[in-house]
């Protein structure tokens, strides 16, 4: 019996985890039985549906809020805690912008984020900034601009890490543009920088695109500022 119950499952497309586990489920009348193995169901497939969502994100290391140290974050009034572990900026297509030194925390709250959007099934993308102009300028030079730029649209949230790290060149700087100008008003962006907005124009090299993109950035954001030494000096065992 259990092997066609087993059978029946898999012509449903509903999986092994009912099959597996019906037999353990214990419910005082039908209703209460059929209510708990359909939500065996549900939660595996949730389980499933979050994993899937984190490995498309292409996070550099999964972090979570859990144990997150909020003691060096300044956080602006129109910025709660409660909003930046919610996401509910998303919903408002509001962006954020997290500035501060190395190693002090700004990509593992931007992951964290990311992360907890993937559990509440959202999509969510994760770049290096350089990696996502080197890959724009690759999708270019193929002729698959539009498909990617489709892909990064489809999300609703677009992390990109270390803006402002490496300079980039003039095709690279409007192409980034190109994507910042598409999420405008549509995605919500996260940005982690620790390069002042005065000295944008260094890594860009064109102050009518910098200002702009600043213009674009800033519109619907908020700034959330980093302090401290950084983490992995302190935890490092070389004294210098």
């Amino acid at each position: 019996m259990k092997e066609q119950i087993a059978k029946y499952c898999r012509d449903l497309r509903l999986g092994s985890r009912m099959s597996e586990e019906y037999d353990k489920i214990e419910a005082a009348t039908h209703e209460e039985f059929l209510m708990k193995l359909l939500a065996v169901e549900v939660g595996h497939r949730e389980v499933a549906r979050t994993n899937r969502l984190i490995k498309s994100a292409q996070f550099d290391n999964v972090k979570t809020f859990e144990n997150y140290d909020f003691t060096r974050v300044s956080l602006p009034s129109s910025a709660p805690v409660e909003m930046i572990r919610s996401g509910s900026f998303i919903q408002e297509r509001q962006n954020l912008i997290l500035y501060g030194p190395s190693g002090v925390g700004k990509t593992h709250l931007a992951t964290a984020i990311g992360v907890e959007q993937c559990r509440q099934g959202k999509e969510v993308k994760f770049y290096r900034t350089a990696a996502l102009v080197n890959e724009i300028i690759e999708a270019q030079q193929q002729g698959r601009l539009a498909k990617l730029l489709k892909t990064i649209e489809k999300a609703e949230l677009l992390i990109c890490d270390e803006w402002g790290f490496l300079p980039l060149s003039h095709e690279g700087a409007q192409l980034l543009f190109q994507v910042v100008s598409a999420c405008y008003e549509r995605k919500s962006l996260i940005l982690t920088t620790n390069l002042e907005f005065s000295k944008w124009a260094t890594i860009f090299y064109d102050e009518k695109l910098t200002a702009a993109l600043i213009d674009r950035l800033v519109h619907h954001s908020h700034l959330i500022t980093f302090q401290g030494p950084s983490y992995r000096y302190q935890h490092s065992s070389i004294n210098l």
